[in-house]
């Protein structure tokens, strides 16, 4: 699901950057530093849609960088239980296989796909078929994620396919 979240981060500026071009550099570096990341709390941080406010820099003693607090608003993805999810598969073996929603990876069991889908090891690439469905590389897949993991950088997620309307949307 996706959020508008309001956070803060705080940037180190290198004293080079000093000047009347440092607000630019200061968004600029806030851009770098959190666009495309994941906390484990708000989940990843797809894009910063606006700066709030930027913090009276402090020096640091002994290197000369300063720290600046900026309040920014930014658009966030965090995957829920039960939440459904459109995804890429990027790779089929055995044990199931992964799908990419956005930035992130989603594993489906065996065990969690139709039992009519078989899995072909012969095939070219490596799929899971049916006799209305195939799962390879590059297909579209709706899937129903029933459980995730969040660590300090990252969000794992376990998907289904076993239920009605989840399964190939594209090939």
């Amino acid at each position: 699901m996706f959020f508008l979240k309001k956070l803060t981060h705080t940037i180190s500026l290198h004293p080079s950057y000093f000047g009347p071009d440092m607000q630019a550099q200061l968004k600029e570096k806030l851009y770098d530093d959190v666009e495309g990341t994941c906390t484990g709390r708000y989940g990843y941080v797809i894009t910063v849609l606006s700066l709030h406010s930027i913090g009276k820099g402090k020096i640091l003693p002994g290197s000369g960088l300063a720290e600046f607090k900026v309040n920014y608003e930014a658009i966030v993805f965090k995957p829920f239980k039960g939440e459904v999810l459109d995804a890429v598969v990027t790779t089929v073996n055995k044990m199931g296989f992964f799908a990419d929603a956005g930035p992130l990876q989603v594993f489906v069991s065996n065990h969690l796909i139709p039992t009519d889908m078989k899995f072909d090891a012969n095939g070219n690439p490596p799929c899971y078929s049916s006799e209305d469905q195939v799962i390879q590389k590059d297909v579209q897949v709706r899937l129903k994620i029933v459980g995730t993991r969040v660590d300090a950088t990252e969000i794992f997620a376990i998907g289904t396919i076993k239920e009605d309307y989840l399964g190939v949307i594209s090939s």
